[in-house]
């Protein structure tokens, strides 16, 4: 287990202890949190659906196994220059930059 997650846990345990009618409250915010991030992921898909990150080949790696999967090899866009992986992060960040304003919306609004 990484710290974080026993960090966490040690939380929950104290505040069942301290105040145990608060559970039920940070299981509700939680999920709504990680719900928000569900739809924020589906946003972006909806969105940008020429655009995902997973679509970007770096050095051609991923054009071969698209060849053995499908017929079809063109839906993987081979990134071979030095300037061509910009877009590919470009794509990554938008997705956390929506997943993250999806998130931190509802965190908000909580």
């Amino acid at each position: 287990m990484s710290l974080t997650t026993v960090l966490a846990v040690a939380l929950v345990a104290m505040v069942a202890l301290i105040s145990p009618q608060q559970l039920g409250v940070i299981v509700y915010k939680v999920a709504l949190v990680v719900l928000a991030g569900v739809a924020g992921y589906g946003l972006d898909r909806a969105l940008f659906p020429y655009a995902r990150p997973h679509k970007f080949d770096i050095d051609g790696l991923l054009l071969e196994e698209a060849k053995e999967l499908t017929n079809d090899p063109e839906t993987v866009i081979v990134l071979d220059s030095a300037n061509e992986w910009i877009p590919f992060v470009a794509a990554q960040l938008r997705r956390a930059a929506i997943v993250c304003a999806a998130m931190l919306a509802v965190g908000l609004g909580l």
